[in-house]
């Protein structure tokens, strides 16, 4: 076992064992004439009701983060900062986008027994830390930016960190990777294809979801790659890539990773008529701006964007004049969708006792957002599976043509849309 493997290890055992006993504690006081198998919330008169924010606030990421926070506080705006006649109080924890910045967030959050339940994470690779502590706490916790196969379901099977009581209405990417190598396969007619993830589970999820449809439809990879998050030399992987013969790379890597890769293999004139595609991560104005001309005619996959409806520019108004700026992703949106439907499962289970005391169920709280069924989000109908998975999955796969339209014209040069059958 390695260092770092015995390292990881420990920190997973030790957080266990402080979330036992917090656990424990907050249980036991909770269930004082709960008949919830969970415990209850019980909260006095006039008490405001706790809400737990675990997003990524800090480093290139943060901006994923602040889209998240913004969502839930227009959701809240909606109602005028309160939710049963309370008001509502969010403690806020900043991940850093790292799996142990998930795990100390959340235990810092289940340690308070008068939460009522966690808005995030932004990171999936959080959100596999926070949601197992969250769901030994009996919490339920939801996502608007989470995309990540293995937290929910592959294949339509329980995927491996799966947790009881994990929710999100950001589509299963578990079909992006498809959708790439659907529309590189059919469209572009590629027959040899590279991938690059970052050893990350989601960029490795994505990365393993190409090539098994690409494979499947009769294509070869020929280069499966990794490369470390803060490198800046991306030589020896574009080496690997040249010698595999490469027509197209797949790599759904994040800033400044996705920059340096893209730049390189800009600069490198046995790579020119390789053609290079990336996620959602990447559909990003900072990524325009800084790569220019280099972006031009590069391919990126990412969930389709909610319909243009009323509802949907009076939130947008509504984000502008809150905020001062127009929105520069849709992100808000799912996130403002997980908020409405935490919500609505809260209010849905609350149950008023004598001199205005609430008390919350915690597992009457989860089966709420379970039978969560054909809610009118913003982004589309929501229906919450038995993985926690509420949004339908569908993904557009588009080009860039002009820098100068920015992430707006990258949005509107749709290529190719992929929905797959129920």
């Amino acid at each position: 076992m390695s260092s770092i493997s015995l390292r990881s290890l420990c920190f997973r055992v030790s957080a266990i064992l402080v979330l036992v006993l917090c656990a424990a504690c907050s249980q036991e006081s909770s269930r004082q004439g709960c008949a919830d198998p969970l415990g209850c919330v019980e909260l006095p008169p006039k008490a405001p009701l706790k809400i737990g924010v675990i997003q990524s606030l800090s480093g290139k990421t943060a901006p994923l983060g602040e889209e998240q926070v913004r969502g839930l506080e227009l959701a809240l705006e909606r109602r005028q900062g309160k939710l049963l006649g309370r008001e509502v109080s969010l403690q806020v924890e900043d991940t850093g986008c790292q799996p142990e910045g998930g795990a100390n967030a959340a235990l810092k959050i289940v340690a308070d027994p008068a939460v009522v339940a966690i808005f995030g994470t932004t990171c999936s690779g959080d959100a596999a830390t926070a949601s197992e502590i969250m769901s030994k706490a009996g919490l339920s916790m939801i996502s608007g930016n989470n995309s990540a196969p293995f937290l929910t379901t592959i294949g339509g099977q329980r995927a491996p960190r799966w947790q009881e009581g994990y929710f999100r209405t950001a589509p299963n990417e578990e079909f992006s990777g498809p959708a790439a190598a659907t529309f590189a396969y059919g469209t572009l007619g590629i027959r040899r294809a590279a991938t690059i993830n970052d050893g990350d589970i989601y960029t490795r999820g994505l990365a393993d979801g190409f090539a098994k449809r690409f494979k499947e439809l009769g294509g070869t990879i020929v280069l499966s790659a990794t490369v470390n998050k803060q490198d800046t030399n991306m030589g020896p992987v574009l080496t690997a890539v040249k010698n595999s013969k490469a027509e197209l790379v797949f790599f759904p890597l994040f800033q400044p990773e996705g920059n340096h890769l893209l730049q390189q293999a800009r600069r490198d004139p046995a790579l020119k008529k390789t053609v290079l595609m990336s996620d959602g991560s990447l559909i990003d104005q900072g990524f325009i701006d800084a790569m220019r001309g280099d972006a031009v005619g590069m391919y990126f996959v990412g969930p389709t964007p909610p319909s243009k409806a009323p509802a949907l520019d009076a939130l947008e108004a509504a984000y502008r004049a809150r905020y001062k700026v127009p929105p520069p992703t849709y992100y808000y949106v799912s996130a403002y969708d997980a908020a409405e439907v935490l919500f609505a499962a809260i209010e849905k289970v609350a149950v008023k006792g004598p001199g205005d005391t609430l008390r919350i169920g915690r597992k009457a709280l989860r089966e709420a957002l379970y039978a969560t069924k054909g809610h009118q989000g913003i982004s589309g109908e929501l229906t919450c599976n038995e993985f926690g998975d509420c949004a339908a999955p569908r993904f557009n796969v588009l080009r860039l043509s002009d820098p100068e339209a920015g992430v707006e014209g990258l949005k509107a040069n749709v290529q190719f849309t992929y929905s797959p059958t129920p």
